[in-house]
C-alpha cells in the first residue's frame, strides 16, 4: 500500500500497477501455503511434494497476474515490479522476526 501511495505521484495507473504487483504476490503465497499445508498429516515425501506443486503454482499465478496486467491492462511495468519487490521484502522480513 505504501509503495502504491508512492506511485500515485505519478498518475492512478502506476498505483494501480504497484497495488497489482504486490497483490500478486500475496494471493500467490497464500495459494502456496493452502497446498502446501491443505492435505492432513503424510509422508515426508507428499509433503515435500506439496511444498514444490505450492511454490510453482505460486510463481505461474505471478506470472499470469503480469502478465494481464501488462498485455491486456497496459499498466507501467516499473510500478509493477515494485510493487512485487516491496512485497517480496515485507514477506522476508514477516520471516526473519523472532517471537
Amino acid at each position: 500500500m505504501l509503495v502504491a501511495l508512492a506511485f500515485l505521484v505519478q498518475g492512478q495507473a502506476s498505483a494501480l500497477a504497484a497495488l497489482v504487483g504486490g497483490g500478486a504476490l500475496a494471493l500467490g503465497t497464500w495459494l502456496s501455503t493452502w497446498i502446501a499445508l491443505g492435505g492432513g498429516v503424510s509422508s515426508a515425501g507428499v509433503a515435500l511434494s506439496r511444498l514444490v506443486a505450492g511454490m510453482v503454482a505460486k510463481w505461474l499465478l505471478v506470472l499470469v497476474v503480469f502478465t494481464i496486467a501488462l498485455g491486456l491492462l497496459r499498466l507501467p511495468g516499473l510500478p509493477l515490479l515494485v510493487g512485487l519487490c516491496a512485497a517480496m521484502l515485507a514477506l522476508v522480513l514477516a520471516n526473519t522476526i523472532k517471537r
